[in-house]
């Protein structure tokens, strides 16, 4: 009997260790059917943020938002096209683009006598800055996330300006009022010409400042209604090759035996008819010679006779 209960105690512990491995193995097994978290959901969640997104019903609050991001893309090219596409669909515009390639090397390799291929190592890269409602802010990173290969940073900042708004309109009123005082005092003043002057120039100061401070405004509520975004994108290096002129391998270019025999032959050709065409034109003095020669054969003799 014991030996029997100890067999079946013995079957029972290693009906335990299979149940255990077989379930194990069934949690692996659910764990690499599961789908990873796709890309394109990973870097939206990522660039999005609080400071990013609307105060909701809080109306005490004005933001200024201001992103900035830096990072890499497939091609630029492309990438570029598809931001300003998405920045006019979110209601928003381009006010800078700066498209541009910055050549890192570029080498040379002969590969005949007159051929070398040169290859040019570049970036390109793009600097943009775009501006969308404020509203549209988070949205617009979202999108923007979908072309990234790799980030290499983002900063958003929110900046509460609503004291400053403040600020700006009670200085308007106390100008205005201060303007009034100005005006009837300028108008009862009688006709001083300097008080009147000094008054007047205060008036204009004055007028001045109210100005400034309406535009500061004005300026403060374009940002706040419109978040300014500012990206730097590049892709990875490329190269081009070109097949160009080995301008360093001048033999390359020298003509062959055969060519330098017939060029010499026509050279020799010339100099010789030149040689006859100097001569035709000397007739006169060669005839003369000739004619001295002759002639001194001739009667040499009677002339040495006479000597």
């Amino acid at each position: 009997m014991r030996a029997h209960y100890s067999i079946l105690l013995a079957l029972s512990f290693i009906l335990l260790l299979n149940s255990c491995s077989s379930k194990s193995s069934e949690e692996v097994a659910m764990e690499m059917d599961t789908p990873a978290a796709d890309s394109k959901a990973v870097n939206e969640n990522f660039m999005s943020s609080s400071a990013a997104q609307g105060t909701g019903k809080d109306t005490t609050r004005k933001f200024i938002r201001i992103a900035e991001m830096k990072f890499k893309v497939k091609n630029v090219f492309d990438a570029t096209y598809k931001i300003e596409d998405l920045t006019r669909q979110f209601g928003g515009f381009v006010t800078y683009t700066n498209l541009a390639s910055t050549v890192h090397h570029v080498s040379n390799v002969t590969v005949s006598a007159d051929s070398s291929v040169e290859t040019t190592y570049y970036e390109v890269k793009n600097v943009m800055t775009i501006r969308v409602p404020n509203t549209k802010l988070d949205s617009t990173l979202r999108a923007v996330a979908v072309h990234i290969e790799f980030l290499d940073y983002r900063n958003i900042a929110a900046d509460d300006v609503a004291l400053q708004l403040l600020t700006n309109k009670m200085t308007q009123k106390r100008i205005r009022r201060h303007e009034k005082r100005l005006e009837e005092a300028i108008d009862n003043r009688g006709k001083k010409l300097n008080e009147t002057t000094n008054a007047e120039e205060n008036l204009y100061y004055k007028q001045e400042q109210g100005d400034a401070a309406i535009i500061s405004n004005l300026s403060l509520n374009d940002q706040i209604n419109f978040s300014t975004i500012k990206l730097e994108f590049y892709q990875r290096e490329t190269l081009k090759r070109e097949l160009i002129a080995n301008d360093k391998n001048i033999d390359a270019y020298e003509p062959g035996f055969g060519s330098k025999i017939i060029e010499a032959l026509g050279d020799g050709w010339k100099l010789l008819a030149g040689f006859f065409i100097f001569t035709a034109r000397l007739w006169g003095f060669i005839l003369l010679a000739v004619l001295v020669y002759v002639l001194f054969k001739r009667f040499g003799h009677v002339l040495k006779g006479k000597q």
